[in-house]
């Protein structure tokens, strides 16, 4: 259940992002969910991404600074406390979250939240036992 997510150490100029989603869309590779958090000098692009062992070879290729991490993916209802039941599962069993994101799709109806945590492992454990539906790299591209 556990995901790679990319994470692209950006400098702040214009065009560098342009050039990032270039090299995957030449090379083959979707983008799936992008966050980016930034200061006015740098961000950190994080993706998650179908091929992620390639997103990661071609974007350091191409002279990026670029790692993985370890995520985890759950869908939750697209209505008002979806996310906040995950989060108290989470927070119950004192498990830190370090950030997350989130996309939503008219059609399906369910919100799914990318999560990076102190103890993935134990967070998809807990999750699970509650009845939330943690996904695979392939369900979140289905």
């Amino acid at each position: 259940m556990l995901m790679k997510q990319i994470s692209v150490f950006v400098q702040n100029q214009k065009g560098r992002l342009a050039k990032i989603t270039r090299i995957l869309t030449e090379n083959g590779v979707n983008i799936s969910g992008t966050c980016l958090a930034d200061t006015t000098e740098f961000g950190i692009l994080r993706m998650v991404v179908d091929k992620p062992n390639k997103a990661l070879e071609v974007i350091k290729e191409a002279g990026f600074t670029v790692n993985t991490t370890e995520i985890f993916a759950v869908a939750v209802p697209h209505t008002p406390g979806g996310l906040n039941e995950v989060l108290n599962f989470l927070d119950e069993e004192d498990i830190g979250i370090e950030y997350l994101y989130s996309f939503t799709h008219k059609t399906i109806h369910e919100a799914l939240i990318l999560f990076c945590v102190d103890d993935p492992k134990k967070a998809i454990e807990v999750l699970q036992e509650k009845g939330i539906k943690v996904l695979n790299q392939e369900e979140v591209f289905s």
